[in-house]
């Protein structure tokens, strides 16, 4: 009764619980339930906020409204020394790859307002539209 506010008969009860149900192996689960346990600072409590969570980001990534890169573990650490070793202006290498990415977007914008000639400009606005297009503007 709580979900559908009505009155249900206990075989409606476990029909509706059954098909909102996905089973997973004993082994998948034990995994998730493992990693919650020793990474509580991630803010996980339940295997169900996990797996929603986890649904939510492969559903961004599979309508494709995200791109996602993969640097090695390895490389990205030694980066987060670099930064911190060279006094860069970031704090750390998710932060040093973002300023990247807009400081070549702005000198792109630069380039494309200030520097280049008409038929660059032109046909640089075109492709820009046609991104648009096929996106959107989901910055």
């Amino acid at each position: 009764m709580a979900q559908t506010s009505k009155m249900q008969t206990y075989q409606d009860a476990i029909e509706a619980m059954l098909s909102q149900s996905v089973i997973l192996p004993p082994e998948l689960l034990s995994e998730v339930e493992t990693f919650i346990e020793k990474n509580k600072q991630r803010g996980y409590t339940t295997r169900e906020e996990f797996v929603r969570d986890a649904i939510r980001f492969k559903l961004d990534w599979l309508n494709e409204n995200y791109e996602y890169i993969e640097i090695p573990k390895k490389k990205y650490e030694k980066l987060n020394r670099a930064i911190e070793a060279l006094n860069l202006p970031a704090r750390d290498a998710g932060e040093y790859i973002y300023e990247i990415v807009d400081g070549v977007l702005k000198e792109y914008d630069f380039q494309l307002q200030n520097v280049w000639d008409e038929e660059k400009r032109k046909e640089e606005e075109e492709r820009q539209e046609e991104i648009e297009e096929l996106w959107g503007d989901k910055e």
